[in-house]
């Protein structure tokens, strides 16, 4: 009776790992991105879908009724999967965390659709099978259609007691930043390249400026509009070619397939006598099929980002 038991269990969790690993397996061959790509809406929302109804359908009938077990025991694959594609260097863990939440969901919605299966129908195998494929046969549909390309702006200000002077002189170049100065939570907690310092050729229209970051990330900037203790704008190029592949996870990468910074804007607002507002803009686009999700980890990123050099400027500029 406890072989049995732990066979089954074994089953339940060991079936959907697999077929979720083998599914990651064909999706990652880059020979295949026009028929299977992994940063695609069959992968993300489809396939810990089928991963949860798999979990549920081969579970015991008497557990399947209870609703906590098909929404929560499909947690355990994914966590195996994850867990498996990082320990083999499959995939990095700053994509993983992004794509945790996406994952845990349609697990459990896939959970309580086993459920219903297990409880409600009849010849199951065929619509187990059925489901099993689905990700082969929508996968080159989805990639047919193709990705959006959308644009995005973050906005971040902070308020400066400093002279307008002081403020633009540590805007248009940023000395080198310690790494304890570095206060971007949300990059250090995926591992992103912090910054380091901006270098400015001089000061006007078509100035070059360096955004140099940790591990070969530079923004190669073109001013495009200058207005002394004012306004400057500019485009920002990455180039892929110059990041090594450690840097970032292929998916992540800046200037990328799938994301890039396009320009920025700094601009010095007067709020009074002692006090001014430095406003930080950036413009990025996304390309993927699921922009409405992207996006929301695009802008924090983003502004994590902003807000942090905003600081540094403002530190800097209040203690000079």
């Amino acid at each position: 009776m406890e072989r049995q038991k732990l066979i089954t269990t074994l089953k339940i969790i060991a079936i959907p790992t697999i077929y979720a690993l083998l599914l990651r397996l064909l999706f990652g061959v880059t020979t295949w991105n026009g028929i299977f790509n992994m940063m695609s809406k069959t992968f993300l929302f489809l396939l810990p879908s089928i991963v949860g109804a798999l979990t549920v359908y081969f579970s015991n009938k008497e557990k399947v009724k209870s609703l906590s077990y098909r929404v929560f025991t499909p947690w355990i694959p994914i966590f195996a999967f994850f867990l498996i594609t990082l320990f083999f260097a499959i995939e990095g863990w700053p994509c993983l965390l992004m794509i945790l939440p996406i994952f845990l969901t349609a697990a459990s919605v896939g959970g309580l659709i086993g459920g219903y299966f297990k409880l409600k129908k009849r010849d199951n195998n065929i619509y187990v099978s059925i489901l099993t494929l689905l990700p082969l046969l929508i996968s080159p549909i989805e990639n047919y259609i193709g990705a959006n390309s959308t644009p995005y702006k973050a906005y971040t200000y902070i308020d400066i007691n400093a002279p307008a002077d002081k403020i633009w002189s540590n805007v248009t170049r940023v000395r080198e930043i310690k790494k304890e100065q570095d206060k971007g939570w949300l990059t250090n907690l995926l591992n992103f390249p912090r910054p380091i310092k901006a270098e400015l050729n001089f000061e006007g229209v078509g100035a070059y400026r360096q955004a140099i970051f940790t591990n070969g990330l530079v923004f190669h900037e073109t001013i495009t509009e200058y207005i002394d203790q004012k306004k400057m704008s500019f485009t920002i190029k990455a180039l892929p070619h110059e990041i090594p592949l450690t840097t970032m996870d292929e998916h992540l990468v800046v200037g990328g397939k799938y994301f890039d910074v396009l320009k920025g804007t700094y601009e010095l607002e007067k709020l009074n006598d002692k006090t001014y507002r430095l406003h930080l803009y950036s413009n990025f686009k996304l390309t993927t099929t699921f922009n409405f999700y992207a996006s929301w980890w695009a802008n924090n990123i983003m502004k994590d980002i902003q807000n942090n050099i905003l600081q540094i400027e403002k530190q800097r500029a209040e203690s000079e």
